[in-house]
């Protein structure tokens, strides 16, 4: 991976809908270039896809916590993880160094879910104690890191 391929990724974290010819004009390339360049990063894994930033709140999910997870000493890593997958409410989740094994951010739509959720992590085989905390505002999020080369 050269520099270019470093702009092209920071190019496209911070707007995934530009043109192969915005995106060429921006690196001093021709648009196939450029095209060829991004699908080999796609092809590796590096690009893992493209997804729609949206306003949570107008979609009904206006609660955001972080949940944070202790493992009891017995379980079964896989399946606790198989667990939490299933759960739409979980948007991701973060193994973890220290006491915690796991922190999951989740978004619903009000307390009373929240309450729920946090009800069925806790009851989930190898889940031995949660602690969770409410963010009050989203100040910001996915925020592209700068300059990456």
């Amino acid at each position: 991976m050269d520099s270019i391929d470093l702009r092209l990724i920071e190019l496209l974290r911070e707007n995934a809908r530009s043109s192969y010819a915005e995106l060429a004009r921006q690196v001093g390339l021709s648009a196939p270039a450029v095209h060829e360049r991004v699908g080999k990063l796609e092809a590796a894994g590096t690009i893992r896809g493209y997804r729609a930033e949206v306003d949570y709140e107008a979609l009904g999910l206006g609660v955001t916590a972080l949940i944070g997870i202790i493992e009891d000493s017995g379980a079964d890593t896989d399946d606790v993880l198989t667990a939490l997958r299933a759960m739409p409410e979980v948007e991701s989740c973060y193994f973890m160094a220290g006491v915690e094994s796991y922190q999951l951010t989740v978004r619903v739509g009000t307390i009373a879910e929240l309450e729920q959720l946090i009800v069925r992590v806790n009851r989930t085989p190898g889940v031995a104690s949660t602690r969770t905390a409410i963010a009050l505002s989203t100040k910001w999020e996915n925020r592209p890191q700068p300059h990456l080369g």
